[in-house]
This record gives structure tokens, C-alpha cells and sequence, in this order.
């Protein structure tokens, strides 16, 4: 019997950068950088308009952490990642995989 196919966990989302730690580096000596990511929309749920916002901890790993680490607080930002339970299950992080700066004029896509 064939293993089963992974269900999709992607996600792309447009935020400004709140919050930076020092960069750190992991035991296997990897560039590490946490971040806090804020984002604020108006959403169509049930015909009507809801303003949507969002704080969210995210995390970056080699060559994304070393830029993450360089860009000024408050840059916004179009990110595209994967999401997993933090240690001992208690909040969602966002695990960027890629990531550059947002401009007005995009549609909401990041190639990677």
C-alpha cells in the first residue's frame, strides 16, 4: 500500500515586521531569526466586510534569517511559509521560507 500524500500547509501572507531578536544560530550552526509578523485587511465573510488582523510569531532559517536580521522594523513584507505548533502546543508559528518587500502594486504572488 502507497504511503498517503501530504495535505498542502502553505501559506502566503502579507504583513510589516513588529518585532526582531537578535539572531541566534542552532546547535548545527544554522542562522536562526524569530520575528513577530503584524497584518491588517478587510475580508469578505458572509457578504459583509470584517477588518482582519493578526500577530503572529514567526521564524526564518539560514540565508532568509541573515536577511530577516538586516531589514529595518516595520518593513512590510510578502511571506510564504508552512505552519507547525509551537513546543508544548501552545500558539501557531510560521515557519518563512521565503520572503521579500512588499509593493503596492503586487497581486499577492512570491515565486519561489
Amino acid at each position: 500500500m502507497a504511503a498517503a500524500q501530504p495535505l498542502p500547509n502553505r501559506l502566503q501572507l502579507q504583513a510589516r515586521l513588529a518585532e526582531r531578536t537578535p539572531l541566534r544560530y542552532t546547535p548545527a550552526g544554522m542562522a536562526a531569526q524569530d520575528v513577530v509578523l503584524e497584518h491588517e485587511s478587510m475580508q469578505v465573510e458572509a457578504g459583509g466586510q470584517r477588518l482582519a488582523t493578526l500577530r503572529l510569531k514567526a521564524v526564518a532559517f539560514g540565508v532568509q534569517a541573515e536577511q530577516l536580521a538586516k531589514l529595518a522594523l516595520g518593513s512590510e513584507l510578502l511571506c510564504q511559509g508552512f505552519l507547525v505548533s509551537a513546543p508544548r502546543g501552545r500558539h501557531v508559528v510560521f515557519h518563512i521560507q521565503a520572503f521579500r518587500l512588499y509593493q503596492e502594486s503586487d497581486h499577492g504572488c512570491l515565486s519561489t
